[in-house]
């Protein structure tokens, strides 16, 4: 019998029970694939993300409840967040390796984390059929990235108003749909739906920005800008668009933690 620290961690809030949760597993040594995807579906949260030191960095992988992502964002800064407060980790910067996204590094500044990933690359697409029957709405514009679709609405209203037909969402081949307009109080917002991984609506996704960003960078004709996601819990964001990196800034607050046996 294994004991591991649990750590769960709301990532892109400064209160409980905002953002987006991540559960948090600090490892000496990594475990089998299928015993990390079981403790993900057993924590049934959105992201679980899982850490090795790996000298003075630290690999770092992510199951949903049903599968391995390629990168996950709120549960990066979840890791960070773990790392920086309770596993001792002094330097101001963390070095994450990924099997899937390669170098992810997140930096401290007062209580502010922020998480420096590769840009999407994105190409404009006609919209699938499915999409607006599943929206009920055609968008302005849809693009592909690598592993989504970015449908841009007229308004904010749009977005919040959306009650999307799940079962559509999940048949067509993407990672997830992320649907954006122009924010009121902020540069832009989002949300983003993904039961292909086994999430219907996830709370605040920071790799989604790392499409977003680039686009409304150059919609906006700024490099900075502000974001929120308005799911139920919504998540606050800062963004800055690097060229062929994104920086996404958030804050962090821990919910739990804990101990499991496996």
């Amino acid at each position: 019998m294994k004991k591991i620290q649990l750590y769960q961690i709301d990532a892109f809030t400064d209160k409980v029970f905002g953002g987006n949760p991540a559960a948090v597993c600090v490892l000496d040594a990594w475990l089998a694939n299928a015993t990390m995807q079981q403790i993900a579906a057993e924590n049934n949260l959105a992201e679980t993300a899982f850490v090795v030191p790996k000298g003075e960095d630290y690999e770092i992988t992510w199951f949903t409840p049903t599968v391995e992502v390629d990168l996950c964002g709120h549960a990066t800064l979840a890791a960070a967040y773990v790392l920086f407060r309770y596993a001792g980790h002094t330097s101001e910067v963390i070095r994450f390796h990924s099997r899937r996204s390669g170098l992810l590094t997140v930096e401290k500044s007062e209580d502010a984390l922020t998480l420096d990933f590769p840009t999407d690359r994105y190409e404009a697409v006609i919209t699938p059929d499915t999409l607006i029957k599943a929206f009920g709405k055609a968008p302005l514009q849809a693009y592909k990235g690598k592993t989504d679709y970015l449908l841009v609405y007229a308004s904010q209203e749009d977005v919040e108003a959306f009650k999307p037909d799940i079962a559509l969402i999940n048949s067509v081949e993407a990672r997830g749909v992320i649907v954006t307009a122009p924010g009121h109080d902020v540069d832009f917002v989002s949300r983003f739906f993904c039961p292909q991984v086994g999430i219907s609506e996830d709370p605040v996704t920071g790799s989604a920005h790392t499409t977003l960003t680039p686009y409304w960078s150059e919609k906006l004709g700024k490099k900075v800008l502000t974001a929120k996601q308005l799911s139920a819990r919504k998540g606050s964001l800062t963004c800055e668009f690097l060229g062929d990196r994104v920086k996404i800034t958030g804050k962090a607050v821990t919910y739990l933690k804990g101990e499991i046996e496996v």
